[in-house]
């Protein structure tokens, strides 16, 4: 049995401490605000998981110190823009070693920065891992089965926190790929705004297919020069994750880019959500990675223009169809006469 706090207690950060408590553990979870701790700790059940009772036995706090003390584990699950700050008052009761899984999903604006990379700049003496892939907080809840992967910077690492995580409906896989993980999980929020968005004006299956499909070559290609695997980008945590948050009635990202598609603007879309949507804090960062390391994200850039610049999102759509011409893959060749290779002009 191992002694875990979940700092944060959002949706995500409620269905893991329900999830670990299930699987035998000892459960605290922290909360930012007094408010919510008090309901939560009362009517055991979070206003987002209806139908999910919060275990007796899980202890609910807003004394981050009492939280921290003593644990084996460290869940970080608060929303991305407060990762640094939330690391920085972790500093004062971090004991050297400890292991800080991070479970949110983003790129930090200013810095560009993963946040498994913000987290060991702020706790360099913690042992900074991540738990990433297509996992909407609703079904894992409900114990619905679900599969994630771990990455770390050692297999023991790695494979503790399988041990800690998975049983019979939330199976979990191990990697080194860090880096690739994080970017994965960060730029499919983006992705599935545009994928909402085309919800929102009415397109069908074949025009979310084409957002997915060159969504993942967007990132994919973006994460291989940033140093992720290509694998990654094949598995759970690239083109798994893109497809449910592209698809699901869980996703706020996807919920909002149908609210703009259908004519709010973002601020109206976020407000409508009411819960934080990921993807609009990390289009500018997306953005700006893809011109650091000379990749063309077409989608993305789209997406920031309808985000920040007021662009009409059926105009941001018309405009990626009428895109010049490409091939689909580089390196492929034609047999026959010279045998010429295509080379695409995407970089």
């Amino acid at each position: 049995m191992a002694s875990i706090d979940v700092i944060g207690s959002g949706t995500w950060g409620t269905a893991l401490a329900v999830l670990l408590e299930r699987n035998g553990h000892q459960v605290v979870i922290w909360s930012a605000m007094e408010e919510e701790a008090k309901s939560l700790a009362g009517k055991r059940v979070h206003p987002n998981l209806p139908g999910t009772a919060i275990p007796q036995q899980i202890r609910i706090t807003t004394d981050l110190q009492e939280a921290m003390e003593g644990k084996n584990l460290l869940v970080l699950a608060v929303p991305s823009v407060f990762v640094r700050a939330t690391a920085a008052r972790m500093k004062p009761w971090l004991t050297p070693g400890q292991l800080v899984v991070n479970v949110a999903k983003g790129i930090e604006e200013s810095t560009l920065m993963t946040l498994a990379q913000v987290i060991e700049e702020e706790l360099p003496h913690s042992d900074v891992a991540v738990l990433s892939g297509p996992s909407h907080a609703e079904e894992v809840a409900k114990g619905l089965p679900t599969t994630c992967v771990t990455g770390a910077r050692t297999q023991e690492t790695a494979e503790r926190i399988q041990d800690i995580f998975m049983n019979q409906v939330f199976r979990v896989y191990t990697s080194p790929d860090i880096l690739g993980i994080e970017l994965g999980g960060a730029l499919k929020n983006v992705i599935a705004l545009a994928a909402g968005i085309a919800d929102g004006l009415g397109y069908g299956d074949n025009t979310k297919a084409a957002l997915i499909t060159r969504g993942i070559a967007e990132i994919t290609r973006l994460g291989v020069a940033m140093g992720g695997k290509f694998e990654t980008f094949c598995g759970l945590t690239g083109i798994g994750d893109l497809i449910v948050t592209c698809a699901s009635v869980h996703s706020r990202n996807r919920r909002a880019g149908v609210l703009m598609g259908e004519g709010r603007t973002m601020k109206e879309a976020m407000e409508e959500v009411q819960m934080v949507v990921e993807g609009v804090y990390s289009a500018k960062a997306a953005l700006a990675l893809g011109k650091k390391y000379g990749q063309s994200m077409p989608i993305v850039e789209q997406v920031n223009q309808v985000l920040f610049e007021g662009k009409a999102a059926r105009e941001a759509v018309n405009e990626l169809m009428i895109r010049d011409k490409r091939v689909e893959a580089s390196g492929l060749m034609w047999k026959g006469y010279g045998e010429r290779t295509v080379e695409s002009t995407e970089k």
